[in-house]
């Protein structure tokens, strides 16, 4: 297994607080999963949560509400300034699904 995707030391001793740490962790991984299948394309769609993290989630940028819109601040020298931005439009223009397939 590469080094990127093994589990850490459990941080407790306590079985209850390694549960939770772990389903956080695995909740994690589907994050990335589905964001790289519906909102990334290209070399992004394709790459190591490392690369994602580093690209995508390391951003300085900043969610501002004003006349009923969100607005996504991205630095104009971020170099994914424009994969980052697409991927958020992608991510308000996704269907919500009926309220009877609804989870609860």
């Amino acid at each position: 297994m590469r080094q990127d995707h093994r589990l850490r030391p459990l941080p407790s001793r306590y079985f209850a607080a390694n549960a939770v740490c772990l389903e956080l962790s695995l909740a994690a991984i589907d994050l990335l999963a589905w964001t790289r299948v519906l909102l990334l394309d290209g070399e992004l769609a394709a790459a190591e949560p490392k690369k994602l993290r580093y690209r995508l989630l390391h951003v300085a940028a900043r969610l501002t509400r004003g006349g009923r819109r969100l607005r996504l601040r991205i630095p104009a020298t971020w170099p994914w300034r424009n994969e980052l931005a697409t991927a958020f439009h992608r991510l308000a223009t996704l269907p919500v699904p009926p309220a009877d397939q609804q989870t609860h």
